[in-house]
This record gives structure tokens, C-alpha cells and sequence, in this order.
């Protein structure tokens, strides 16, 4: 790699203790397993950042990145993100690769309830990670998304964590709160600003069902588009080159059903949060950078063509 209506904007506290201490009791496991939920969730205590965003935010990190870089590691300095041991349990939607339907705004009442999280690892050790000890009852994925992180500006699906929380409180109707990650980063205003078309698309959705059409729909009218484009050119030089569309979206990830690469692993190629000393740069030359990767890419591949549909429905554009 949200909201329950195209223009809903806003988002309500969640409700006091007793709501609460009766989520701890319907999903206690003692000790260490206690679930993460209403009581975990922004404190006094945690500053004027934390307090902005009423629901929790989880996040089991497995470490696989440098923490200088990790966008979740940024916002657990700043008291916005709450680390998890593997084993303890969190209530609220995960965005996580083991999802069988796609976050939606049908979602709206978890997140407003129990919250938000993600699984921080590294897609390159995705057999490293203990799935079985994530306990959620909320695994989600997201739909098509371009990332707008500085190492892989304008890339499709290859979000970074901050990207996937944000795409998720985009999705189900609490745009403030995706906003309010996203200022924490200096090239956060992009992400919104690269897929406000879909996102507009996805509020208005119902469910996971439709926004897996949407994302189809979506990407059927870029493909067209971009066949246009070729007919064009081919017809004008004979040029038989692949089409613009097709390379870029090589690294889209059809294994995982419609769940974008997200992550801050450097094995991923997947990173670009601000360190003190990288922002400013990262800010001045992230988009030229990767718009020159993209064309010396272009350069060197030329991959063939080919749509998949997995089981979910979802067609994209395999390696």
C-alpha cells in the first residue's frame, strides 16, 4: 500500500472507561497477552502530537529496517504509535499481507473503537515473521496506492508504514487523522496529494467487495490510457516499445492479494524517512531521483506484458 463518507472529514473521541474496561474483558488473555485498546490509546501524557489522534495506533516491528529510518520508529519516539511484543494482542484493523479482504469504509466502527496497526517488517523476510503470534481479529489489506515516501515517489504499492496507516484512516472516514500522521513528515503532503482521485473513489465505497472493483476499474482506465498513448506513438514511428504503464507498475505485488509492499526496510529498497540530517535533502531531490530511476529503468527493462487475477478479484500487472 479512509472514511465512511466521500467527504468525511472529521472523527469523534472514543467513548470513556467503561467502554473501556468492558473491550478489556470481552478480549482479556492475562499477563502479557492483555489486548491494546480503548485504555492504550493517546494520553495526556504523550504531548500535544499524540493527543490529536483519538484512537490507538499499534505496530508489531520486527526490526528489519534502520531506526533512523523507519517511519513507524518515528512516530513511536513521538508518542503516536504504541510497539507490540509478539504474542500481545491488539483489537483493532491491521494492515497486514495475511488479509483476506481489503480495508473499507465498512471498517469505520473498528477503527473508531479498538483502532489502527501494522505489522513493521520486511517483504524480502516475510517467511521470518511469526504470523500465527500476530493476534488480531482484524487483518486487512490495502488496495492500490502510489507511494509518495521519497525512495520510491510516484512507485506503485510501495508504501512505507506511515503511508499505510494513513491510507487506512484515509479509507475509513478519518481523513484528520491520516492528515495528522502524514504532517509529521515533510513529504507527507504528496501521499494524499498523488491519490486523492482514488481515495475519493474508495469513500465513497461501501464495502471490500466494491472497492476491489473500484481499484480495477482504476487501474483498466490507466492501462487504457497508456494503450492509447502507445497506439499513438507506435502508429506515428513505428515504435514498439512497452508501455509506460506496464513498467512502472512492475513492482505491484499480486502474492499477497491486494496488499501494496509497505515497509521502511532497506531490503525493500524501502526507506526515505526523515533522519534529522536526510529531510531537507530528501525533500529537495526525492521526486527528481526517482523520476531518474524510473527512466534508466526503462532503460534497461522492458518487460513483457501480463495481467493476473487473484482470488480476490484483483487484476494487476505481474513482474
Amino acid at each position: 500500500m479512509g472514511r465512511g463518507h466521500r467527504h468525511h472529514h472529521g472523527s469523534h473521541a472514543v467513548k470513556g472507561a467503561g467502554a473501556a474496561r468492558r473491550g478489556e474483558r470481552d478480549h482479556d488473555h492475562g499477563g502479557a497477552d492483555r489486548a491494546i485498546d480503548l485504555q492504550d490509546g493517546p494520553s495526556s501524557s504523550g504531548g500535544a502530537a499524540r493527543s490529536a489522534i483519538k484512537v490507538p495506533l499499534a505496530m508489531w516491528d520486527f526490526e528489519h529496517c534502520d531506526p533512523k529510518r523507519c517511519s513507524g520508529k518515528k512516530l513511536e519516539r513521538m508518542h503516536m504509535i504504541r510497539g507490540l511484543r509478539v504474542g500481545q494482542r491488539f483489537n483493532g484493523l491491521i494492515m497486514s499481507p495475511e488479509g483476506k479482504k481489503a480495508v473499507s469504509p465498512a471498517d469505520r466502527a473498528i477503527v473508531q473503537a479498538h483502532g489502527l496497526g501494522v505489522v513493521e517488517c520486511s517483504w524480502a523476510r516475510l517467511h521470518e515473521v511469526p504470523f500465527h503470534r500476530i493476534r488480531s481479529p482484524h487483518d486487512r489489506l490495502l488496495p492500490f496506492l502510489i507511494a509518495a515516501n521519497p525512495v520510491n515517489y510516484g512507485r506503485p504499492s510501495r508504501l512505507n508504514c506511515v503511508e499505510a496507516l494513513a491510507a487506512a484512516f484515509y479509507i475509513t472516514g478519518f481523513k484528520d487523522y491520516g492528515d495528522e500522521l502524514m504532517s509529521k513528515f515533510k513529504w507527507g503532503h504528496a501521499f494524499y496529494e498523488l491519490n486523492e482521485t482514488l481515495f475519493e473513489r474508495y469513500a465513497a465505497c461501501k464495502d471490500s467487495a466494491e472497492i476491489v472493483a473500484v481499484q480495477n476499474e482504476y487501474l483498466k482506465e490507466l492501462q487504457d490510457h497508456e494503450r492509447a498513448k502507445h497506439d499513438d506513438a507506435a502508429g506515428s514511428n513505428g515504435d514498439d516499445q512497452d508501455l509506460l504503464f506496464e513498467n512502472t507498475n512492475r513492482s505491484t505485488q499480486i502474492g499477497y492479494g491486494l496488499m501494496p509492499r509497505y515497509g521502511d526496510s532497506e531490503d525493500d529498497g524501502e526507506g526515505g524517512e526523515d533522519s534529522e540530517e536526510e529531510d531537507e535533502a530528501s525533500d529537495e531531490s526525492g521526486e527528481d531521483e526517482d523520476a531518474s530511476d524510473s527512466e534508466e529503468e526503462e532503460e534497461e527493462e522492458e518487460p513483457a506484458v501480463k495481467y493476473v487475477t487473484d482470488r480476490f478479484g484483483n487484476t494487476v500487472i505481474a513482474s
